[in-house]
């Protein structure tokens, strides 16, 4: 069973700075994910990505909000409740804080990044089950670069960039922190393709993903997205294949939208 939404990051980079014209607090997507089980693709969770705003008393903040959860009918088979969240500059997009909160399939995990953006540093909590009861505490000061993100702030931030400036072929690596690891993803502008979603027929931007130094996707051009070519750079729709199967991301409902 794939960890969606780190499938999701993998997905995701970016091609330069930018300005954040794209999505507002309030917005929610809805997609459907599924897994290739015995040949068969089939919808097994559901994926929420939602904004609000978080006021503090230096700054207000864009909460980004992304929950997986697998339908009640699949829960005896592998149970997922995933939570992931990033707070962020509304404007730049800038993650000040990350938490991951996950339950799949009987293995629980806390992870929690500090990021101090001056000092190029990220303060990282990671907290797991022991086999037999009791937790595991891992704490750790990670050096990062300037344009190091975690997962769902890389996924939002995509969103911002003027990719109709972007021809086919063009490549760009970005860094990610997951698991207190740097992993160098590399995306590809494949080119501008129409599908048909639950959502309307949608011309979007198609891009390619894969992994610098890691086997976990396969494939060439075989694990792609799909971004609405529009001024909102809603993901419409992506594919994966990994050593265990493949699956798929498709968008249910959109709400809420800045354009």
């Amino acid at each position: 069973m794939p960890k969606y939404f780190f499938l999701l990051s993998l997905f995701i980079s970016t091609f330069g700075f930018a300005q954040n014209s794209a999505f507002k607090a309030g917005e929610k997507l809805t997609f459907a994910a599924s897994y290739n089980m015995s040949g068969v693709l089939t919808e097994l969770a559901q994926v929420n990505m939602e904004t609000s705003e978080i006021k503090t008393s230096k700054a207000t903040l864009l909460r980004l909000k992304c929950t997986a959860a697998t339908y009640s009918k699949w829960d005896n088979f592998f149970k997922i409740r995933d939570l992931y969240e990033s707070y962020v500059s509304p404007t730049t997009v800038k993650p000040y804080l990350y938490k991951r909160d996950i339950y799949e399939g009987g293995y629980s995990k806390f992870v929690q990044y500090k990021y101090s953006h001056s000092k190029g540093t990220v303060a990282s909590v990671i907290k797991k089950k022991k086999k037999g009861g009791g937790t595991y505490d891992q704490n750790n000061t990670l050096s990062i670069s300037s344009n190091t993100k975690d997962i769902v702030s890389t996924i939002y931030y995509l969103r911002t960039l003027d990719l109709n400036s972007y021809s086919p072929g063009k490549t760009v690596t970005m860094t990610v922190l997951f698991d207190n690891k740097p992993t160098e993803i590399v995306v590809k502008y494949v080119a501008k393709e129409t599908i048909n979603t639950n959502i309307g027929s949608k011309a979007c931007h198609k891009l390619a993903i894969s992994i610098k130094n890691s086997n976990i996707l396969k494939g060439t051009n075989d694990n792609l997205l799909w971004l609405t070519a529009d001024e909102n750079k809603i993901p419409v729709f992506a594919k994966f294949k990994v050593a265990v199967g493949n699956g798929e991301l498709k968008i249910k409902s959109a709400t809420g939208l800045k354009n």
